[in-house]
C-alpha cells in the first residue's frame, strides 16, 4: 500500500472519529430531560383538568 493510500484511510478515519463525537455532542443531558418530562407531565394534568372542566359544566352547568 502506498503511503497517499495510508494517509487517505488515517485522515477518513479521523474524519468519522470527529463525525461520531459531534453527533454524540447533540444528546440531550438527563437533566435537560428531566425537565421536558416534568413540563409534559404538567401540561397533561392541565389538559386534562381542562377536559374535566368542560364535561362538568356540559352535563351540570346552566342550561340556556
Amino acid at each position: 500500500m502506498s503511503s497517499a493510500s495510508r494517509a487517505w484511510i488515517v485522515a477518513t478515519s479521523i474524519g468519522v472519529v470527529e463525525a461520531l463525537k459531534d453527533q454524540g455532542a447533540k444528546k440531550i443531558p438527563a437533566s435537560q430531560y428531566s425537565k421536558n418530562k416534568l413540563k409534559d407531565h404538567e401540561k397533561l394534568k392541565q389538559s386534562e383538568e381542562s377536559l374535566r372542566t368542560v364535561m362538568y359544566l356540559s352535563c351540570w352547568g346552566p342550561n340556556n
